[in-house]
């Protein structure tokens, strides 16, 4: 059990997922301030090449997927998530993008279903701080990665640093009318989304977790007051 990087029962945190689909573009957007979307590209423009597979994990309502089908018309996009729900507002907006380079599908982070040295790139957005193992989602990535293969991890952190805490609370507490409205009949989802990140490992503790995972040429990109950050990464040749 020490391995977990969250504690909440995998089920409970479908069950999140499936009951905030509706609202999660909503949400992502105030606590990024609107800059998550500005993040996504950010991050895509970190992979180096012309990637022919792309899995984007825990894909979500898949706005990366479409950033990344947007850059790369050639290549085939899968986008991953355990969430029905999640997918279903997903497959709404890439219907509605008219593009025919992405694929949803459902599955397990954990143990994905597809043989070692296929994909050229994974992405992970938001979604690292989820899984029950991220030091084994990592793993699972690096195998199915082909050698030179990239990862690149954009996630939420906790703001440690007193001053900027200070900020960030002062912040939290003028958008929270807005949460509330959002999520007006569903606190409960809402408290665990904040304790996700709040109880996630640092940004230099998933250096070290990509390292331990056999990732080299890692780099971390920060944004917001190192409140959210990308990490990339390379599978050996």
């Amino acid at each position: 059990m020490s391995n977990l990087t969250n504690k909440v029962p995998e089920k409970d945190v479908q069950n999140v997922f499936n009951s905030i689909a509706g609202n999660y573009d909503k949400l992502n957007s105030i606590m990024s301030l609107g800059t998550h979307n500005k993040w996504r590209i950010q991050a895509t423009d970190m992979i180096k090449g012309n990637p022919m597979d792309i899995l984007d994990l825990c894909c979500g309502t898949a706005d990366w997927s479409i950033v990344l089908a947007e850059k790369y018309p050639e290549s085939h996009i899968i986008g991953l998530d355990f969430s029905s729900e999640m997918l279903k507002v997903g497959q709404e907006k890439v219907t509605a993008s008219g593009l025919n380079n992405i694929q949803l599908k459902q599955g397990n982070a954990m143990d994905l279903d597809y043989p070692d040295n296929t994909f050229d790139v994974v992405t992970i957005g938001f979604g690292l701080r989820n899984v029950p193992d991220a030091n084994k989602v990592l793993k699972e990535i690096r195998r199915i990665l082909k050698p030179g293969g990239q990862l690149i991890c954009l996630e939420a952190f906790k703001v440690d640093t007193p001053v900027i805490k200070w900020g960030w609370k002062l912040y939290f507490n003028e958008i929270m009318p807005a949460m509330g409205k959002v999520f007006a009949s569903r606190k409960q989802e809402y408290q665990y989304l904040d304790d996700s990140v709040n109880k996630f490992v640092s940004i230099q503790k998933l250096v070290r977790m990509y390292r331990d995972a056999g990732f080299i040429n890692i780099r971390v990109h920060t944004f917001m007051m190192k409140s959210a950050a990308i990490h990339y990464g390379v599978k050996p040749k």
